[in-house]
């Protein structure tokens, strides 16, 4: 089995450019809007109590809020009951030091090759390629990250990474990495990919996860998946190392009860899903599998930033369900490698920012219709479009503007010309003197407008002025009475 260096890695500095190829590509449009049909069908057949649905989603949101209200004191519990446990926790404040935490680990047991089972965070340290430059390797072993990372691209779904691939794709991909025929027989594909694993599995070295849940009060992580490579990751390599955010904690066990509820009818339309893990350590003595060793990897990566900041602190309460994606009408239409970054859709326009700053990112907040389709589906109620707004005005705040919690990247839009005439145009429109006559001076001279205005007319026609302003036609009207 072969896998191969990124190919297709657009830059969120290009996000504009990148919805122009994605809106042009045929295929991933037709395979994007079976996949989210099809998901958004099986959502609301799994919530077709409404009633319940919302009394669910109020009680996931207090949940999530009352967690990141004490989450300082939680991270101090989580990591006081893993220890005990037996269980090395390290705090990773940047990429670039979760990066060397964990190739120190690899390192110290000589180790060439990791099997990761499904982790977004380890997408968001771009661990694989660090562990390329090192000389190792690691390999991906959900069944969409195995395809992705075999195609050299990036998963462009939080959920199902290769939603943008058709099983013809996938076929011929199997057939040039791994030799194997040319078939339409979903089973037969996920088959290929079982056997190539299987000998991954049995000879890695170390095993890496993602945490969907760390709950504080026993020192439990838990794990959700459907294909059980997370529980091989976990069990069969000799050192487990989970890697998470610092948002994922919960207080109590019983809290993951309404979180692990929503989390796969939500995401795929799901009552539940096949596996759920709940990992506390390594192996016991009287235990016949298991690492030897476990790690623990909190990572912050810009997540505190969101924190600080009352409004911008339920960003942190998402659960990575990715509902927000399969309702998205701008998601829906460029798929997620448009948007350059780990984490597409609207929680990666509000997310992003944090994590890579606004210079990086100012146009994901202004990818939004505002429709709010997000919002309402939401199983944490987080105000997505509420946090758009607020990005965008980060974005165009002066960057020497002092305020309480700055955010990463502040006036990364902004503009002194721009801002002069938003000047101009609220002082002009604020007095009714000026306000009528710009009116009627644009009235009278309106075959004067311009064809071209800046990026509007590449897909709008010209705005022009009505023939009359809204004071003639009244005044019109009320004579005619």
């Amino acid at each position: 089995m072969t896998t191969q260096v990124i190919k297709i890695h657009p830059r969120p500095e290009t996000f504009k450019q990148n919805t122009e190829a994605a809106l042009a590509d045929k295929p991933l449009r037709k395979s994007l809007r079976t996949a989210m049909d099809m998901l958004m069908t099986k959502r609301k057949l799994v919530l077709s109590d409404e009633e319940e649905l919302q009394m669910l989603r109020t009680l996931c949101e207090h949940v999530r809020q009352h967690a990141l209200s004490k989450l300082p004191d939680l991270l101090v519990q989580l990591e006081d009951n893993l220890t005990r446990l037996g269980v090395r926790v390290h705090w990773a404040e940047t990429v670039e030091e979760a990066q060397q935490i964990i190739y120190g680990i690899m390192e110290t047991h000589k180790a060439k090759l990791m099997v990761k089972g499904k982790s977004m965070v380890s997408e968001e340290i771009e661990l694989n390629h660090h562990l390329e430059s090192k000389g190792m390797r690691a390999v991906e072993s959900d069944l969409g990250e195995f395809i992705v990372q075999m195609a050299g691209e990036k998963p462009t779904h939080i959920v199902m990474p290769a939603i943008h691939k058709t099983k013809e794709q996938v076929s011929q991909l199997f057939h040039d990495n791994l030799g194997t025929e040319l078939t339409d027989d979903v089973d037969k594909l996920t088959g290929f990919a079982r056997q190539a694993l299987r000998d991954i599995y049995r000879t890695a070295d170390v095993g890496l996860s993602g945490v969907n849940f760390a709950v504080a009060e026993t020192g439990t992580l838990c794990l959700v998946e459907n294909e059980g490579n997370g529980r091989l990751s976990t069990t069969v390599p000799p050192v487990h190392i989970a890697i998470t955010g610092i948002e994922k904690v919960v207080a109590k066990l019983t809290d993951v009860v309404p979180l692990y509820s929503q989390l796969p009818r939500t995401a795929i339309g799901q009552n539940i899903t096949t596996y759920f893990n709940m990992i506390t350590g390594p192996r016991r003595c009287e235990e016949l599998d298991g690492p030897q060793e476990m790690h623990l990897v909190l990572l912050d990566n810009g997540r505190t930033q969101a924190y600080g900041e009352e409004q911008m602190r339920r960003t942190l309460q998402c659960i990575r369900c990715g509902a927000c994606m399969n309702h998205c009408p701008v998601y829906t239409r460029v798929g997620g490698a448009a948007y350059g970054t780990t984490y597409p859709g609207p929680i990666g326009e509000i997310i992003s920012p944090h994590l890579m700053g606004l210079e990086k990112t100012r146009d994901l907040p202004t990818a939004c219709t505002m429709c709010g389709a997000c919002v309402e589906v939401c199983p944490v109620k987080i105000p997505i479009t509420e946090q758009m707004q607020r990005l965008r005005q980060e974005a165009q705040r002066s960057p020497a503007e002092q305020v309480a919690y700055p955010i990463k990247g502040q006036g990364a839009s902004y503009s002194t010309g721009e801002s002069m005439a938003w000047r101009v145009f609220s002082g002009s429109f604020g007095k009714i003197k000026a306000y009528r006559t710009l009116g009627w001076a644009a009235t009278t001279f309106r075959a004067l407008t311009p064809p071209w205005q800046l990026g509007w007319t590449k897909n709008h026609a010209p705005m022009r002025p009505a023939a009359k302003t809204l004071h003639q036609m009244m005044k019109e009207k009320n004579k005619r009475k």
